[in-house]
């Protein structure tokens, strides 16, 4: 038997209970023994009972540990299957994301991983989370990401000395920072976003017009055009992560490019807005480039995206909230032509706009779930550079604000949804 977290319907009931270590079921099975596991904004959903989940389950889905046993999928003979099958050994430090993919289908072929035709969510009914001593891992081969395999050939990281990274900070990896990556991504590779980025109007900034000539279409861009401003709703963990990985790419843009950028970071709660900017301090400023940010409460928020833009609003706005307030002001703070990419989870009520309201306003949306695998090469190299905001804990300017054992879930639990604590980190083993 082991210890884990358990939920209970219909909301709000968190035990910590014993339950059967998991075994393997399917050939393509690891089982890995958790050190660290993560407490994360999607697990509020199932506790305020907002899932129409009605089955008591194991919680979590931000995992990092070692693997103890595997299938007999694995063994170096296993050709033409994603590349662990054949490499991954028990021993190896694994982080897993919090979604299976196989690596085999269509969607895990083209990096849609999320949409993986095997795709299970940890910490539902039917695959226990990783808020445990140990978990069942599916389709493992495609799934888990072996710290080992980072440093084979071909990764660019042979000659790398990863044993400073921390695994409260390799956990991260498993959600919140490829999410707070996507949810970046999403806007910047946006066709709306182009002419910010090329200096040709919409739509010849893209990759099928790149080559065409605009001619008479309009009049060159002036520089004020080619400012990119960017609002980020949501300041919890991965709102923190959407704007650190935000602030990354665009200083290297700013540095490739030339590009002239502006970042609204937007929450109503002061305490998370003072960890934004604790956070932003500590990076040095070379690396912040020059852009122009700042952390606003929802109404300097409105404010600052109207005034820094002469009234036409943000050419983007990251969503990391997952409610229809959040959206409500993306939608208020975004220009004409914009775009909103929300990764928050939402919930059954209908969007807070019509038909109408987005037609009037040429709004483009991307919302949806994080393909973890395909973003991981990115996430890895923002983990890597900003140790000193992801490796520490417990610090004014530290993301991870705890790592607790597990039988103080009950408690933890009550003061993450209420936002009276930051990330919050369980010890399987203390």
């Amino acid at each position: 038997m082991q210890r884990a977290v358990r939920w209970y319907p219909p909301a709000y009931d968190i035990r910590v209970e014993a339950v059967p270590i998991p075994q393997i079921i399917d050939p393509d099975d690891a089982i890995v023994r958790v050190t660290l596991a993560g407490l994360c904004g999607s697990d509020l959903h199932i506790y305020r009972g907002h899932e129409d989940v009605d089955s008591d389950l194991t919680c979590g889905h931000e995992i990092v540990g070692e693997v103890v046993a595997l299938g007999p999928s694995f063994h170096p003979q296993a050709l033409g299957r994603p590349e662990l099958y054949s490499t991954l050994r028990v021993g190896d430090k694994v982080v897993s994301p919090f979604t299976v993919s196989c690596g085999e289908c269509h969607f895990c072929r083209i990096g849609f991983t999320c949409r993986c035709v095997h795709s299970c969510l940890f910490g539902i009914p039917t695959l226990p989370g990783g808020q445990a001593q140990f978990v069942r891992i599916p389709k493992a081969g495609g799934t888990l990401f072996s710290l080992s395999a980072l440093q084979s050939p071909g990764t660019g990281l042979v000659n790398q000395d990863l044993s400073h990274l921390t695994e409260s900070s390799l956990i991260l990896l498993a959600d919140i920072l490829p999410t707070g990556v996507f949810a970046a991504m999403q806007a910047l590779q946006h066709p709306k976003v182009a002419p910010m980025l090329t200096g040709k109007p919409y739509p010849f900034g893209g990759n099928v017009l790149a080559g065409t000539n605009p001619g008479q279409a309009s009049a060159a861009l002036q520089p004020e055009d080619r400012t990119l401003t960017i609002a980020v709703v949501g300041l919890g963990p991965v709102g923190i992560c959407a704007t650190i990985s935000l602030l990354d790419i665009l200083t290297s843009l700013e540095s490739s490019q030339g590009l002239v950028y502006q970042v609204i970071a937007i929450d109503p709660l002061e305490a998370r807005r003072k960890k934004m900017q604790a956070i932003y301090n500590v990076i040095d400023s070379a690396e912040n480039g020059s852009g122009r940010f700042t952390v606003a409460s929802i109404e300097d928020g409105k404010r600052l995206a109207a005034d820094w833009t002469s009234g036409a609003g943000c050419n983007a706005v990251l969503e990391v909230v997952g409610n229809n307030s959040a959206l409500t002001l993306a939608y208020e703070v975004v220009r004409p032509f914009g775009i909103i990419s929300s990764v928050g989870v939402h919930q059954e009520p209908p969007l807070p706009f019509n038909g109408r309201d987005v037609y009037n306003k040429n709004v483009s949306f991307d919302f949806g779930r994080c393909p973890v695998r395909a973003m991981f090469p990115i996430a890895f190299d923002v983990l890597l550079k900003r140790q000193d905001v992801f490796g520490s804990v417990g610090t004014n300017s530290s993301l991870v604000e705890k790592v607790v054992p597990l039988d103080q879930a009950v408690e933890m639990y009550k003061l993450f949804d209420k936002g009276d604590c930051g990330k919050i980190l369980f010890n399987p083993w203390i």
